[in-house]
């Protein structure tokens, strides 16, 4: 039984399943990456930075998107058959790496830069809202 099914627990149904993609792809240690918090600005609020180190990918071999509420980064290398190597450490390859999102996230921009990627996102200070809720006689 999982905590989420308490009837205190009233829609927060797809938190369990978010909360099982995540543990599915914290395993994957490649390629490294950092989340840092830069600071305020009155027009976004926080700021959240990604950064990837993809060194070798090129612009072209690197795909950034939104699905279901998931910044998705992907990395495919494509071997040279025409190389001929004497030794080979540096391997051509591939990667994906996905990040939930909170609702209201805003991606701002990617970037790549001495072979790191990073992911500018925006959580917007949500509004304190007050509902007044009219008690009625049962008629």
């Amino acid at each position: 039984m999982s905590a989420f099914s308490s009837p205190f627990m009233l829609g927060f149904d797809d938190i369990e399943r978010v909360l099982d993609r995540v543990s599915k792809g914290a395993n994957d240690g490649y390629p490294p990456y950092n989340i840092e918090r830069l600071p305020k600005t009155e027009e976004q609020g926080d700021i959240i930075r990604i950064t990837l180190a993809v060194a070798g990918f090129t612009r072209d071999q690197l795909d950034v998107s939104v699905e279901e509420r998931q910044l998705v980064i992907r990395g495919r290398q494509i071997d040279d058959k025409s190389r001929h190597y004497l030794h080979r450490g540096i391997a051509a390859r591939q990667f994906q790496r996905a990040f939930v999102l909170a609702e209201g996230i805003e991606i701002l921009g990617a970037d790549l830069k001495d072979g790191l990627l990073s992911i500018d996102l925006a959580r917007p200070e949500p509004e304190r809202v007050i509902r007044k809720i009219e008690i009625t006689n049962g008629e």
